[in-house]
């Protein structure tokens, strides 16, 4: 029996380099495999947590999408589809909800951390904005993986308490209603890249420090020499690790490009022509997926038909199993014998 692997992508925001380093060129490439069945998904329910802007939720599906795609997903291989075209999904949620210890969501790290926020702020409600959405994250998230019946969920550092709690929620149902659901495991990448922004710090779209991925040209290395550095000289030895600059080159370069630029630190290369390489090196690695991202963003019909097409071979495994789930736990059709 196959191992599962499932994957996320919230649709907030555009993508951009960090993204690409530490989750899409990892599920790309995984995408590629025959020994794993490799379930990708757009998170467009979880995103209306986060933004209440329709319009940008919309968008941001579709960037999303089209960036996977132009960036080589392999859609044969592995099963694209939007979380909200899986009804079953929803009403798994609410199953699982029914076997949710309140006290288990009491912990989840969004939720205590919302609540330090307002109580710092001297709030007199420690839930002040703090939506049931919010508060049922970790339920929705464990409806996802455990539909499919994942045994291995790539997450970074942050989401390993969600899986938890998904192993936690699935064994509430399984020691109820009998043997249902795989009890899934995290999958940390400790090599997987993190990249800095703009201005140093995480790249990220809270920071409005990020390079988006498919910029026009022009724009793209406008935002590349906006990298912050220091005050060091041009001929001035400088510390490679930990700079900016040659963190994001080395996480799209070979080994031997990123000895070779190590070297140019060392040789003390200037601020302005290190961003340019760098600028060249991406560019040139993105020029062709740029041509294909952007024909996908002007067809979003070929997008949404990839999407309808993961959706229904999702849905031959998520229907019966929800039919399953629910005679299990007494609602079946009135009348039935079975």
């Amino acid at each position: 029996m196959k191992q599962v692997y499932l994957t996320g992508i919230t649709t907030t925001g555009t993508p951009h380099l960090g993204n690409y380093a530490g989750a899409i060129r990892p599920a790309v490439e995984a995408s590629q495999r025959t020994d794993t069945d490799n379930f990708y998904f757009l998170a467009d329910l979880h995103a209306l947590i986060k933004s209440q802007d329709a319009s940008a939720v919309e968008r941001s599906r579709r960037e999303i999408a089209a960036a996977w795609l132009a960036l080589g997903l392999n859609t044969n291989n592995a099963v694209f589809y939007c979380q909200s075209d899986i009804p079953e999904i929803p009403a798994l949620t609410w199953l699982l909800t029914c076997h949710t210890a309140k006290g288990l969501m009491n912990r989840a790290h969004a939720y205590k951390a919302s609540v330090q926020e307002n109580e710092e702020a001297g709030s007199a409600d420690s839930d002040k904005g703090i939506t049931m959405g919010l508060f049922s994250y970790p339920v929705l998230m464990s409806a996802d993986i455990l539909m499919f019946k994942a045994h291995k969920v790539p997450v970074g550092k942050d989401q390993i308490q969600h899986i938890e709690m998904a192993r936690d929620i699935a064994q509430r149902f399984n020691h109820h209603y009998g043997e249902f659901f795989v009890l899934p495991e995290a999958v940390v990448d400790e090599s997987t890249s993190v990249l800095a922004g703009l201005d140093g710090r995480k790249m990220s779209k809270s920071y409005n420090n990020t390079i988006p991925l498919f910029e026009p040209e022009k724009r793209f290395r406008k935002l590349i020499m906006k990298i912050k550095t220091n005050s060091q000289e041009p001929g001035e030895p400088k510390e490679a690790e930990g700079n900016t600059l040659f963190e994001i080159y080395r996480a799209f370069a070979t080994p031997e490009q990123t000895d070779q630029i190590r070297q140019a630190y060392q040789d003390g290369i200037a601020w302005g022509e290190m961003k340019q390489t760098l600028f060249e090196h991406l560019n040139s690695m993105l020029r062709e997926p740029r041509e294909r991202y952007n024909e996908l963003m002007a067809e979003p019909d070929v997008v949404g038909k990839v999407l309808e097409e993961g959706a229904e071979r999702a849905r031959e495994l998520s229907a019966p199993f929800m039919k399953d789930l629910y005679h299990a736990v007494g609602i079946t059709k009135l009348g039935s014998k079975s």
